[in-house]
């Protein structure tokens, strides 16, 4: 409880700091496009604080370098599986990897492993002021995997939850696009900036249903297996 209650402040406290912009500047919210702050920035600063709140988390509940060390291997391997496929429009078999780390080791470690994989692949694939929103959009599909288990759900509702996410992801980076590169910042402006990714969206959607439907329950068997053989109780506690 204590551990959870944690990340519930941690929460709280970044979003009550982010709550501090309309009063240092009311500009931000009263004409997002003209404002010096901006919304986009305002909410980078609430995304970057979330991250921030699940990696405090997880120096909480690691226990010894065994976890650490495998965050680090299944970060590795989920990145090494986004960068040969960067050449085809937002195929994404990390996400697969991803949603199975999540069903195995729970949110905290779902959330690590897809934030970390939006970070160790952008060092060759790029940096950017989109890495945060992609550590963020993976990070969330990897925590709520998590639920999946918690309800005892199969391979049909795997590959439903991976198409879903699919075009979840999407509307992330989408936002993060139409916060800082599309003008004026209206509802007409975003559903077009949604209207005109749905194609590569549906790339990554339908990626997922495919690699989720081969691959899903095999890959959960082989962690379930190492989880058990080297005695990992990690941070499924938290779920």
């Amino acid at each position: 409880m204590k551990k959870r209650r944690f990340l519930f402040l941690s929460l709280i406290f970044s979003i009550s700091l982010v709550l501090l912009v309309p009063i240092f500047y009311p500009e931000s919210f009263l004409n997002p496009n003209k404002s010096v702050f901006g919304l986009g920035l305002t909410v980078t600063i609430l995304i970057i604080l979330t991250i921030a709140a699940f990696f405090f988390e997880f120096g909480f509940l690691v226990k010894n370098s065994k976890e650490i060390a495998l965050i680090s291997m299944l970060s590795t391997v989920s990145a090494l599986l986004r960068i040969p496929f960067a050449a085809i429009p937002n195929l994404q078999p990390c996400t697969y990897l991803i949603t199975c780390v999540g069903y195995v080791f729970g949110p905290t470690a779902g959330f690590m492993v897809g934030a970390l994989t939006a970070l160790v692949s952008n060092f060759f694939l790029g940096q950017g002021p989109w890495t945060p929103y992609q550590m963020f959009a993976w990070g969330l599909i990897g925590s709520s995997a998590a639920i999946l288990k918690r309800l005892n759900l199969g391979r049909k509702s795997l590959m439903i939850f991976g198409f879903v996410w699919g075009y979840g992801f999407g509307l992330i980076m989408n936002l993060w696009f139409w916060l800082f590169f599309i003008y004026p910042l209206t509802l007409e402006s975003f559903l077009l900036t949604e209207t005109r990714s749905f194609i590569f969206d549906s790339f990554h959607a339908v990626g997922n249903l495919v690699f989720l439907g081969l691959f899903g329950l095999k890959t959960i068997r082989i962690l379930e297996r190492f989880k058990k053989r080297f005695n990992i109780e990690l941070i499924n506690q938290s779920s």
